[in-house]
C-alpha cells in the first residue's frame, strides 16, 4: 500500500510540475495605455475667478485617474469616488502631451449635472513630496453647471484642482 500511495504522490507532483509551466499568453507584460498618467492624486481645490485669481480654498481631496475598459490611449477616466462633487467621468486625452480635457458631459452616473474640463495637464517629476523627492503633479479646471449659485456665493467662476501623486508613503 505504501508503494502505491508513493508512486501516486510522484505522479501528482510530476503532473503539477508540467501543467505550472504552461504559457498562458502570448502577450508581454507591460501597463496601460494611460499607464504615466494614471493614478492616485493628493489634491488641493480652489475657486478660481475669471482673472485666474484663486479666490477660495476648499481643502483637499483625492482623486483617481485610470484607463478606460477598451484601454485606450486617447480616453481614461477621472473619478473623485465621491470625495470632493462625486465625479466620475471620461476625458479625452493626447498621452504625448500628457494633456486632457472634456467638453460638456455628465459628471455622474444619474446625469443629475455635466460639466466641463479645460487645460488638464499630468506633468512628470514637477512636484515635489515632503522628502524633496521629485514626483508627478496633476492640475486641471473643472466647471460644474450645478454650481451656479455655489460660484456666485463664493466670487469664482470655476474650480482648479491641483496636486501630486500620492506616492503610497506615509508623508
Amino acid at each position: 500500500m505504501k508503494k502505491y500511495i508513493n508512486l501516486l504522490a510522484i505522479a501528482l507532483v510530476a503532473a503539477l510540475a508540467f501543467t505550472s509551466c504552461d504559457v498562458e499568453t502570448k502577450e508581454a507584460p507591460g501597463g496601460t495605455a494611460v499607464e504615466k498618467m494614471a493614478g492616485n492624486w493628493d489634491v488641493n481645490i480652489t475657486g478660481v475667478d475669471d482673472a485666474g485669481n484663486e479666490v477660495v480654498d476648499f481643502g483637499e481631496a483625492t482623486i483617481y485617474t485610470y484607463n478606460t475598459v477598451d484601454n485606450s490611449a486617447s480616453k481614461m477616466w477621472l473619478d473623485d469616488q465621491d470625495t470632493f462633487w462625486a465625479f466620475k467621468f471620461k476625458v479625452d486625452v493626447n498621452y504625448d502631451q500628457r494633456s486632457f480635457s472634456c467638453a460638456k458631459t455628465d459628471y455622474d452616473a444619474a446625469g443629475t449635472g455635466t460639466a466641463v474640463v479645460t487645460d488638464g495637464k499630468v506633468l512628470e517629476g514637477k512636484a515635489t513630496n515632503l522628502h524633496g523627492m521629485p514626483n508627478d503633479s496633476i492640475v486641471f479646471y473643472v466647471d460644474f453647471d450645478d454650481a451656479a449659485e455655489f460660484y456666485e456665493a463664493y466670487g469664482f467662476s470655476k474650480f482648479k484642482v491641483s496636486g501630486q501623486r500620492h506616492t503610497g508613503f506615509y508623508e
